[in-house]
This record gives structure tokens, sequence and C-alpha cells, in this order.
């Protein structure tokens, strides 16, 4: 299955008072895992957008393991694992560099629309380019 891996770092904005991150940070971190993911397959998020298409979030789901701490240093995991072509859903893993643990398991769910918010199929050329989520 195609996946792939952003590197981050946990910066101190990120953390509460006693240096672990809220849990609302891990959203930003799909997001840049699933940007990553789209941009390595050849798509990205302003190619959709100029080409007519938005791919907002539906549902998603986190569950979080153990924490995240200020200057961590993490791996990102994003997978396409389903697609309809008008939805599509990724899978995420986050791990902590240093010694590989799992901090949070996520999904986000996501429907294609137009510019307009109707749902929308995108264009099989497209469909290559992101997968089928059974690679």
């Amino acid at each position: 299955m195609a996946e792939s891996v952003s590197d981050l770092r946990v910066r101190y904005v990120e953390t509460d008072q006693m240096g672990v991150v809220h849990h609302s940070a891990y959203l930003a971190w799909l997001e840049v895992a699933r940007t990553d993911y789209l941009r390595g397959r050849g798509l990205s998020y302003r190619s959709l957008e100029e080409s007519g298409f938005r791919m907002p979030v539906l549902s998603l789901g986190m569950n979080y393991h153990q924490p995240a701490r200020y200057d961590d240093e993490l791996a990102v995991r994003a997978r396409l694992t389903d697609t309809t072509g008008v939805r599509f859903r990724f899978d995420y893993e986050v791990l902590r560099k240093t010694d590989g643990a799992v901090l949070c398991r996520g999904w986000t769910e996501h429907v294609v629309t137009d510019l307009a918010g109707k749902p929308r199929r995108l264009p099989k050329e497209m469909i290559a380019l992101i997968g089928d989520g059974r690679e």
C-alpha cells in the first residue's frame, strides 16, 4: 500500500505547560502528511483547487497511545486506504523517531466537491495519480 512519511519536530507552541502536545496539534500533523502524500503522487492541493476541486474532511477519528512532548522528532505516516472517486479515506500513524513508539493512530474521510461545495467525482487521471487505496 502506498504511503508517505512526513518528518516533524514538536514545537513549543504545540504543547501545554507540562511540555505535552495538545490533542489538537495532531490534526495539523495529519494534514501535513496528507498533503505530502498527494504531492508525492504528483497532485498538490493547489492543483486540485486550480482544477475546480476541493477535498473537505467529512469525519475523522484519533486514538492516542502515548504523549508526544516538546522537541520530539516525529514521523507521520499517511496511507490512502479507500476511495470511491468521490470519497477518500486516509489512515495515519504518528511515531516518535527515537524509539519507534506509536503515539497516535487516526483516520480522515473526505468528499470531493466542486468549488461551490457540491459533490463531484475526480477524473480518472487524478484517481490514477492518487491511487485506489489497494496498492
